[in-house]
């Protein structure tokens, strides 16, 4: 296709740009929790994470395996959460994937869906391992969470595919 016969809104992005939207949209899902949104219970998703995933799962090129130390360090500041925690546990959850990349040729929407839930489940439970006393009555929340968290995901999985459409370099 030439520059001619290119329709204004089909512009590509310059490669530092294309390079920097997924860090930028796992960005902005991890300051979602900077909302001020009433609620009695903690029931909000982690937004972060779940564009984290979405960007693993359908454009796996686009981030670097050493990006989720990074990008868990600002959840971590942004969230309130103890330093060090989305840290690792992005991190596992990268490496969670990285595995059954390599034990499966093909995948479809519900098998990605079906890691992505692995790995939510593994990332909530793991932050309520280190954030919160055992002793503490927060299981049935945090079940609440993780099925909130995995119904989100497809939205999640959508804006990253339109993102990932849009930012595409010829």
């Amino acid at each position: 296709m030439s520059a001619e016969s290119r329709k204004p809104f089909e512009a590509t992005l310059p490669a530092g740009r294309a390079r920097a939207i997924p860090w930028l949209t796992v960005m902005a899902g991890s300051l979602v929790t900077v909302a001020p949104f009433g609620a009695t219970l903690g029931l909000l998703p982690p937004c972060g994470l779940l564009m984290l995933l979405a960007w693993r799962l359908l454009a796996p090129l686009a981030l670097r395996r050493w990006v989720p130390p990074l990008l868990g360090l600002f959840d971590d500041l942004v969230s309130g959460q103890p330093l060090g925690s989305a840290m690792v546990l992005w991190t596992l959850t990268f490496f969670l994937v990285d595995l059954f990349d390599q034990r499966t040729m093909f995948r479809d929407f519900w098998q990605d869906w079906l890691i992505a839930a692995a790995a939510i489940a593994m990332c909530l439970a793991g932050g309520r391992i280190v954030a919160t006393p055992l002793t503490a009555h927060v299981d049935a929340v945090l079940v609440i969470q993780i099925v909130v968290s995995i119904l989100v995901f497809p939205l999640a999985a959508r804006i990253v595919a339109w993102i990932d459409r849009k930012r595409a370099v010829e």
